[in-house]
């Protein structure tokens, strides 16, 4: 560019002429011309770029890229594997770079993974949303735990639903729509989905497929339309599946330690509500702002949700437990034998004899696990106080129970004897059934520090915490039944015969 305008000036403002500038430059005098002539051009591009060094090994390069038409996805040649394999076997002693740039221009003349590309949308508002789950960890009550997250975004807005459940399962599935529908205030037109199987029972040809019994019935309660992408094309709902990612890195990190799922989600919701002071390419307005406006256009949820649940019957058995889904739920001893029926919920089980509700649990997910209430095994471990000790649901209690209860349970102990030292004890463990815990254990702690031994003395010290009134007067026996007189009569006969 220099050498153009020192030519133009000497010739334009000097009056040089072309010999001159020539003699001058060092420039032929056909290129000082063509600089005089118009304007500057620069190098141009070669037509055709040379490979002497690879030129050889340039029929072996095409024929392996298009063997690769022919195999998996993702055990085809990258442009490393063709330089080693070319060094190794044909002792190719080129650069790296220059096999770099040879295989980028034939892969796009011989059509192996050409690089794809997409329109711009720009989607309709509440028309369309994009279903999908991932997965992430938590600390969950002290418990390092696998968590599945369901995400739903809108295509319209952009505006992101998250929430964590223990499963996949189709309870769940459910589970996190009406809280999305909730969250969004409304049902949107078209829900996008990969081919899950909560929801589609069989892939069929094309876009046809056979959807499970349960989630038509589920779709057509909300009255929304589902899309499934093809087979392996996640990237047809693109915008869910960076939700995923963007939730785990931005939302989940660092790993959030709980008490429990719902403070867990909680903040969840906090952080999709807060979600949206951004503008996304080529829109002019804040996702925050076309969500408000995305409201108006969105189904309106049903007043009464979908009945979300499972029943079985079940039969209460010889442990005092019911076996659903493979894992065990404790009942009252007094059902054993009997039969009961059985609610599931995504988080809890409930179990009902007749339509008496007998007891309610955390829901387990796995096999095989157990989850015993102490309560319901209290009255039978009063007559049988010898299986205190090996006793599952009392080991499990007993690991969390504070030390002022093991030392009363000692105490009983030294005072009434092993057995009958547990019953009184098993009597003041029955007192949670009726006041609540923090109470109970402030009583037990006053019984300790106090020295009392009896189950009596811990009922009446928790009582007279709970501001209970007693009358204290001396009662009349006047009232009380009393047995008829005696005949004595008959001990003088009794003599007599003697």
């Amino acid at each position: 560019m220099d050498q153009y305008a020192f030519i133009r000036i000497a010739h334009r403002v000097y009056g040089k002429g072309i010999r001159e500038i020539s003699r001058d430059t060092g420039h032929s005098r056909n290129t000082v011309k063509k600089a005089l002539r118009g304007e500057y051009e620069g190098y141009s591009a070669r037509g055709r770029q040379p490979f002497p060094a690879l030129g050889p090994y340039l029929t072996t390069i095409d024929r392996w890229l298009k063997e690769d038409k022919e195999q998996p996805r993702k055990q085809r040649h990258t442009a490393v594997r063709i330089y080693n394999r070319l060094r190794t076997e044909y002792g190719f002693e080129g650069g790296e770079s220059t096999v770099r740039r040879y295989v980028r221009e034939a892969r796009r003349r011989l059509g192996v993974t050409p690089m794809q590309v997409f329109i711009p949308l720009e989607p309709e508002l509440g028309m369309e949303a994009e279903v999908d789950w991932g997965g992430c960890h938590g600390i969950v009550a002290g418990e390092y735990t696998r968590l599945k997250v369901f995400c739903m975004r809108s295509k319209g807005s952009g505006k992101p639903f998250v929430q964590c459940f223990p499963c996949e399962r189709q309870q769940a599935f459910f589970e996190g729509h009406m809280e999305a529908f909730s969250f969004y205030g409304g049902v949107f037109r078209t829900l996008i989905y990969d081919n899950l199987s909560t929801a589609v029972q069989k892939v069929l040809k094309g876009k046809n497929r056979k959807l499970q019994e349960n989630f038509e019935k589920f779709r057509a309660y909300y009255n929304f339309e589902t899309r499934f992408c093809n087979p392996d094309q996640a990237h047809e709902k693109g915008g869910v599946e960076g939700l995923v990612g963007y939730a785990r890195r931005n939302f989940l990190v660092p790993i959030p330690r709980v008490e429990s799922l719902e403070e867990l989600n909680a903040h969840l919701l906090a952080e999709c509500a807060a979600y949206g002071d951004h503008r996304i390419a080529g829109r002019d307005k804040r996702v925050k702002e076309i969500f408000e406006e995305e409201k108006e256009h969105l189904l309106s949820v049903p007043r009464v949700a979908f009945s979300n649940l499972d029943t079985a019957s079940a039969k209460v058995d010889k442990y005092s437990t019911v076996v659903v889904d493979k894992n065990r739920y404790s009942a009252p001893t007094r059902y054993g034998g009997l039969r009961v029926r059985v609610v599931l919920y995504v988080e809890r089980v409930e179990i009902f004899y007749g339509s008496q509700r007998i007891a309610t649990h955390k829901r387990l997910y796995g096999n095989n696990k157990w989850q015993l209430d102490p309560m319901h095994y209290l009255e039978l471990l009063g007559q049988r106080p010898q299986a205190f000790e090996s006793a599952r649901p009392i080991r499990q209690w007993r690991a969390d129970w504070p030390a002022s209860l093991e030392k009363l349970l000692e105490r009983f102990r030294q005072a009434q004897g092993p057995n009958y030292g547990i019953k009184e004890f098993v009597g003041v463990l029955m007192l949670f059934k009726e006041h609540g815990y923090k109470e109970v254990i402030e009583a037990v702690e006053a019984a300790v520090t106090a020295g009392v031994s009896s189950r009596e003395a811990v009922e009446h010290l928790l009582r007279r915490a709970s501001g209970e009134e007693y009358d204290y007067s001396p009662r009349s026996l006047g009232t009380w039944p009393t047995l008829p007189s005696a005949d004595v009569s008959v001990y003088s006969q009794i003599g007599a015969v003697q």
